[in-house]
Formats: structure tokens, sequence, C-alpha cells
């Protein structure tokens, strides 16, 4: 299973492509967080930083004709460019004629934002057996709901079977257990924040005895530097 960064930050890319990364993911919010304001500026830059990993730059038009004009600037910044197109516009109309036409084009999209197995359907329809494509299942946000997003990731997996430039990826990752999560679903990808793969790197198999006293120690630090009494 691949690991992608997910973060609109060029220095956190700059420093995760030297440490194997394979890929990296970015969204209008990320983008914003970052501070950017000039998007076509930014997203030339993050190709120019990370020219020989796969990126996912995102349109942010809500209309299909201007998606696609801006899906085929996006496009062209890069032979490592994956166009994210929101499974529905803002109206909650389906974008699968637009991921259609541009797989048709050879254009690589990463579907973003699905969170069904109706969408799966749907897209498996739309997607072209010949063009490499991404389909990011919001996992985290479905777990939010109570729902279990292992299923809905294990679905989409089979689903794509058949399309082998088809790759499932494990979106909105909320914690270490996911990426393990991720793996036994079948996941080709994980894309995961970095203060989170940070985390990772400082407790991948941590001893839970120390670390179990490591947090009672905490406990007793705070308690005193708060100056609590009974």
């Amino acid at each position: 299973m691949k690991i992608f960064m997910d973060s609109a930050d060029l220095s956190d890319m700059r420093a995760a492509r030297n440490v194997g990364i394979d890929g990296f993911t970015t969204n209008p919010t990320l983008a914003r967080k970052a501070g950017v304001t000039d998007y076509l500026a930014w997203a030339r830059d993050v190709v120019q930083a990370v020219p020989d990993r796969p990126v996912s730059l995102e349109v942010f038009a809500d209309d299909a004709p201007e998606m696609e004009r801006q899906a085929k600037i996006l496009a062209a910044l890069g032979p490592n460019v994956y166009v994210k197109i929101p499974i529905t516009n803002t109206r909650g109309e389906s974008s699968a004629g637009v991921v259609w036409r541009l797989t048709g084009w050879g254009v690589k999209v990463n579907v973003t934002a699905v969170f069904t197995e109706a969408q799966l359907r749907m897209l498996h329809v739309a997607l072209a057996d010949d063009v490499p494509a991404i389909v990011s299942v919001f996992a985290g946000r479905i777990a939010d709901t109570g729902r279990d997003p292992a299923r809905v990731v294990a679905t989409a997996v089979a689903r794509f079977a058949d399309l082998p430039n088809v790759q499932v990826l494990w979106a909105s990752t909320r914690e270490a257990l996911n990426i393990e999560q991720a793996r036994a679903a079948g996941a080709h990808i994980i894309t995961v924040p970095p203060d989170l793969l940070q985390r990772v790197a400082d407790l991948d198999g941590k001893d839970l005895d120390a670390f179990s006293l490591e947090t009672v120690q905490m406990f007793a630090r705070d308690a005193a530097a708060a100056g609590f009494v009974l």
C-alpha cells in the first residue's frame, strides 16, 4: 500500500519527498489554510517541488464545463498530476459525465469525496480502463457517522478489480490504526496528514508499558503545575 501525504505546504512536501513518501494530495481547503492566494502559481510550485511523485490538484468550479476547463489547465502542469474532481457539485449533481469526458481525453483523475456504494457503481461506468485514476473514499468522515469505512473501501477495491489502472485511496485518515485498517481492506493508497505521519514515526512499535508510565507521569506533572489541592 502506498503512503501519500495530504498537505498544501510546499516545505512539508519537499521534506516528505526525501523520506520516501509515495505521493501527495491537496485540496482547496488545505491551500487556503496554507495561505495560498494565487492558486495556479501554487499548483505550478507543487508540481515543481515533487516532479517525480503523483500529486493530486483539485478543481474548484461548480459546473461541468468550467470543471473541465480547469482540469485541462491543471493536467497540463505535469505528467504526474491527477486532477481531483468532486463526486458531485455543490447542488448534489453527479460529476460522472465530467469524469467520463476527462478520462476519454486522457486526463488522469482523482475522484474525491466518495462516500457511498451507489457512487462507486456510477464511477465504475464513468472511468476508463486505460487511463490511470484514483477513487478517494473518505473513510474518516464515514467513520465519524458511526459506519464502518473499511467495508466501503473493500467494496471499492472489489468494484474496480477489473480496471487495473484504477486505485482506491483511503482518505480523511484520523489515526495510526487507520493505516492497518486500510491495508486490511485492500486499499492501494492511504493519504495521511503531516502531523499524523510524524506521530506514526514517533510511536510505531512503542512499548505500551512505557507509554502507560509516561501517561501517568503527565497527569502528575499537570496536577502539580496547576497547584491542585483537595
